[in-house]
């Protein structure tokens, strides 16, 4: 594919990421009038947001592999197409139940178009410089939906209704539906549907699917209720069956060789500590920010709106360049160390803060994800065949969602065991600091994985090109 074309279809992928990380984060902002409008009790009105997460979370593994199987291009294009038409039940839902159903398909096609992504980008540039330019470009995009989410979600609420922040998503799945048939190559997949590894489907995304609902329910039943310990025994279990089964099936879901490399399972499990220790952070910014110093909706997006901007910077126009010069371990390692002081900056926020002081600083050091990201991203795939880089992306994506839920479930769980039934403004405040300290470990752990674990994949992986070996080993 030449130069220009490879950039175009870049630009489709990121169109249909600018789409989903939208949805993700402008859902938030509106669930106060979804719950006014259709009659949610509050413990239904979070299965909004936990069916989309359960049937995203659960299905991403299965849809990497069979985007492998039968061509990335039809995989993406059938989960953007999934994800509109259920965007457009979401908007044109008169009921809880409809609305649930709804979001849960659209949790689908979520999976389908993000599953084969990352694997589409690796295979689009092969070469290392231009490479880390594509994953920095799509790692701004990340950030980039989820600032304007942030702020479009209560504009939008406040000057139509709900409804239409689900229907936004029409004319972006529409145009990036087309721009993906014509810029996008069809390549024909390794085939093998007819000896796919059934067994293996169910389980993983069994044990995945009961995992992330395990993880989702604990804000409302505990950590150590025994309905928490017994669902998570059987995630574990199912889990446990399905390592087993690749090991022995013929056409395995999940390769076990993908996870031979360091980089591979370090960079996933890096992964999951970050995500878990700053995915919380976006809520309890917004409710310290409303609940503590009183904001609006709309001010609350405005005031997070300088950690996306700055986080779009360093992934757009920096990380690329310091990857190519450092190396992603390096860019990583700095990244990390970037929201580790802006998480512990945190833990001094006054009852009283002010913003330019207290939390623009910390907004703009948050930058730092900017460059972590792409890095962690191109540690993660540099370990994956050709024929396996569908499996991989989707792998990475599922550690990426299943660190997000355990870390908002754990932390705001944290966050109310400190404040109990108070709701003063000095006793939430405490609780968000005590959260937010803990995501900070979280963070820390994840440096010390990133230093103990990760090589630089030039060097990580010098293994004689044989069967079993990786057949592209850098990026």
């Amino acid at each position: 594919m030449q130069s220009r074309s490879r950039w175009a279809a870049l630009a489709v992928l990121c169109a249909g990421m600018l789409m989903i990380i939208l949805d993700g984060s402008i859902v938030t902002v509106a669930l106060p009038a979804v719950q006014r409008d259709l009659g949610f009790s509050p413990g239904g009105l979070t299965w909004t947001v936990n069916a989309y997460v359960i049937a995203f979370g659960g299905l991403l593994l299965l849809a990497g592999r069979l985007g492998d199987m039968i061509g990335r291009k039809r995989m993406f294009v059938a989960g953007l197409a999934v994800f509109t038409a259920a965007s457009l039940l979401c908007g044109a839902a008169t009921s809880p139940e409809m609305l649930i159903g709804a979001r849960f398909l659209q949790g689908i096609g979520g999976a389908m178009a993000s599953a084969v992504s990352l694997g589409m980008i690796v295979t689009l540039f092969p070469e290392p410089a231009e490479r880390a330019k594509a994953i920095g470009a799509f790692a701004f995009t990340g950030s980039a939906g989820a600032s304007i989410g942030q702020v479009l979600g209560g504009v939008l609420t406040d000057a139509l209704s709900w409804h239409w922040v689900f229907l936004i998503n029409l004319p972006i799945g529409l145009v990036a539906g087309v721009a993906a048939l014509r810029l996008l190559e069809g390549g024909p997949g390794t085939g093998g549907l007819r000896t796919a590894d059934g067994l293996g489907a169910l389980l993983a995304t069994s044990g995945v699917m009961a995992g992330v609902y395990t993880i989702v329910q604990t804000g409302q039943h505990g950590w150590g209720s025994a309905r928490t310990l017994l669902l998570g025994a059987v995630s574990l279990l199912l889990l446990a069956a399905f390592v087993a089964r690749q090991a022995t099936a013929a056409a395995p879901l999940l390769p076990l060789r993908v996870l031979r490399s360091r980089n591979v399972w370090g960079a996933n499990l890096i992964q999951m500590l970050m995500l878990a220790g700053l995915f919380s952070f976006q809520i309890l910014i917004a409710l310290y920010l409303q609940n503590v110093l009183g904001y609006g909706a709309t001010a609350t997006g405005l005031a997070m709106l300088p950690a996306a901007l700055s986080i779009g910077v360093l992934s757009l126009v920096f990380s690329a360049r310091l990857i190519a010069r450092f190396g992603e371990r390096a860019v990583l390692v700095t990244g990390l160390a970037l929201l580790l002081a802006a998480r512990y900056w945190l833990v001094t926020l006054p009852v009283d803060g002010h913003y330019l002081t207290d939390l623009l600083p910390m907004m703009l050091v948050s930058g730092g994800f900017g460059l972590a990201m792409p890095a962690l991203t191109g540690l993660g795939m540099s370990g994956a065949r050709p024929e396996d880089a569908g499996v991989v992306s989707g792998l990475f994506n599922t550690t990426q969602q299943v660190g997000a839920a355990l870390g908002v479930a754990a932390l705001t769980t944290l966050a109310a065991s400190r404040t109990g039934h108070l709701t003063t403004a000095g006793a939430l405040n405490d609780g968000y600091k005590l959260a937010l300290g803990a995501g900070g470990g979280l963070l820390a752990a994840a440096l010390v994985l990133t230093l103990a674990v990760l090589r630089r994949p030039a060097a990580a992986e010098e293994t004689p090109q044989t069967e079993s070996a990786p057949a592209t080993t850098t990026v």
